[in-house]
């Protein structure tokens, strides 16, 4: 039988990039996509249009941003999908606080103050302690840019007016992997361990060394994780 495609959705703001070693690692021995989140301003829009690019049947792996989109894909689309990963993300909505406190950063980008945004949504603290956060941030700085405003306003607008998928976490019957650093300072452990505990039989990989960019700050540790979960049997036990 062969392997299945792998197709990889990023954060906000990032590239491809973000899973370069993990791409490098996994294509060794499966067909690896990436998937970009740059078109469309709401979840159910860049979930259609990864649809429309995506086989008939494939792994799914989303980080961040990736991650609630891939949990949108899941939820319209779950026979497509053969097992998903979900790496440094929420399924819970934006509460109405953190959507409205988006607005401002979507003003500024659009009045070209994309400096002061970046500025914003990279926040070093969120990384482990023993991670490289000056290389980090210059890197994220650079995938920023390279993605520019108007993309980031489609992006925080998505963030703002996704569903909760709390539900869709419940109903998930493939191979399912939680992957979270143990120092994510913007989605914490217990965060991971509750979605982990609504999944039947999903695995929690907790990353030592790395905060909230474990693909970056641990690239080895989550490109075993990964490929431990690509070996997973398709077929769960029973309940």
């Amino acid at each position: 039988m062969p392997s299945e495609t792998l197709v990889m959705i990023p954060p906000l703001l990032c590239d491809a990039r973000v899973f370069e070693a993990q791409i490098r690692d996994l294509s060794l021995d499966h067909a690896v996509m990436f998937a970009p989140t740059t078109r469309g301003e709401r979840m159910e829009e860049v979930a259609s249009q990864i649809l429309t690019w995506a086989p008939s049947k494939f792994a799914l792996a989303g980080m961040g941003m990736g991650g609630m989109v891939a949990m949108e894909i899941l939820r319209r689309a779950a026979d497509r999908v053969t097992r998903i990963a979900l790496i440094s993300t929420s399924a819970q909505p934006d509460t109405p606080e953190i959507a409205a406190a988006r607005e401002p950063h979507i003003i500024a980008a659009r009045a070209g103050r994309m400096p002061d945004v970046l500025q914003h949504e990279i926040n070093s603290t969120w990384m482990a302690p023993t991670s490289d956060k000056v290389e980090l941030v210059r890197l994220l700085h650079d995938m920023g840019r390279d993605m520019g405003p108007a993309i980031y306003v489609k992006q925080a607008r998505a963030l703002q007016r996704r569903k909760d998928q709390q539900a869709t976490l419940r109903k998930i019957k493939q191979p399912t992997i939680v992957v979270c650093g143990r120092h994510d300072g913007q989605f914490p452990l217990k965060r991971h361990e509750f979605m982990a505990e609504l999944i039947p039989y999903a695995q929690l990989e907790v990353i030592e060394g790395a905060g909230y960019l474990p693909t970056l700050e641990s690239p080895d540790a989550v490109s075993d994780a990964l490929r431990r979960w690509m070996k997973a049997p398709l077929i769960l036990r029973a309940p």
